[in-house]
């Protein structure tokens, strides 16, 4: 299905079902699209997270309710999903800014909040600068930490800077590393990828996994030097052989890298008859280079099959 007329129907979904507890998973299986990307390419192009869509649509719903006085405050808190009259009214004076008692007062203060409209627009996908690769499976090493659809672009960066501050040595230093960690770091170049994974992460709703990780490429050095266990707080990932677009990026980080994922959502995978996407993962490539250069380029990897 074509993406922005998944969003679209998606929304409909949404608005029938306003009044139901329903999960980002439920509205991604509304449209066969996986939760993961699902939820990624809603957040880029509405600017808000399906939790937030539909969090302020139902207030700006009971708000209309509370002018129409209708309803006790106790059976709108029931109606629109709060367990209590003291969450719902916590939650209602946070968006409208004022009570439900003083929006009856005022209703001309209410706070309005439509329907998102999804325009269909087709284009973009053979101006973006990327190649299709086959690659064969990889396994990589690196660390992980879990992240919001909503707060990714905000707090993976800081992430990265903590990476770095506890990388001593830096991963091309000629200093010879010391401790396993940095040994390892050093040997698996664990920096090169940022990996984003929806797999695990779907007992954490709104949550997905993002590793900052390098390459195993020789497995019975990787035996020898470390013996069967890695080191307390890393991680391995097994990445199976897929067919990848790769988008080049040219910019200072994490603005380029940030700047074509929002485009591969808003103008590559819409109206796209070629490819669709084939796993719940999107890697990030930093080769070696100064990362704050205008010149600096780098890439985003999707793993795709022919439609």
């Amino acid at each position: 299905m074509e993406w922005l007329s998944s969003l679209k129907i998606a929304i409909d979904y949404m608005e029938t079902h306003l009044l139901e507890h329903i999960s980002a998973d439920e509205v991604a299986g509304a449209v066969h699209i996986s939760p993961f990307y699902f939820q990624r390419g809603f957040k880029i192009v509405t600017e808000y997270t399906i939790g937030e869509y539909l969090r302020n649509r139902r207030l700006y719903m009971a708000g209309l309710d509370v002018i129409k006085g209708d309803e006790k405050i106790i059976e709108l808190s029931y109606k629109y999903g709060y367990d209590t009259p003291e969450s719902f009214t916590k939650a209602f004076s946070r968006f409208h800014g004022l009570s439900p008692m003083q929006l009856r007062a005022q209703p001309f203060m209410i706070r309005v909040f439509l329907p998102i409209t999804i325009e269909i627009s087709m284009k973009g996908g053979n101006k973006m600068d990327y190649a299709i690769e086959r690659m064969e499976s990889m396994r990589v090493i690196g660390f992980e930490r879990l992240f919001s659809f909503g707060r990714g672009y905000q707090e993976i960066p800081i992430f990265w800077n903590e990476f770095c501050e506890k990388c001593t040595p830096p991963m091309h230093s000629e200093k010879k590393p010391q401790k396993e960690v940095e040994r390892l770091i050093a040997d698996c170049a664990i920096g090169e990828f940022g990996i984003c994974i929806d797999e695990e992460a779907r007992d954490c709703p709104g949550k997905f996994r993002y590793m900052i990780a390098g390459t195993i490429k020789d497995n019975t050095f990787m035996k020898k030097e470390y013996g069967d266990t890695i080191p307390e707080g890393m991680k391995v990932l097994e990445i199976p052989a897929y067919e990848w677009a790769k988008f080049k990026c040219v910019g200072s980080m994490p603005e380029a890298i940030q700047t074509v994922n929002t485009r591969i959502f808003k103008e590559w995978l819409p109206g796209n008859s070629d490819y669709e996407i084939a796993a719940d993962i999107i890697i990030e490539w930093y080769p070696e280079g100064d990362t704050t250069s205008e010149n600096y380029e780098s890439a985003i990897w999707i793993p795709i099959k022919r439609k």
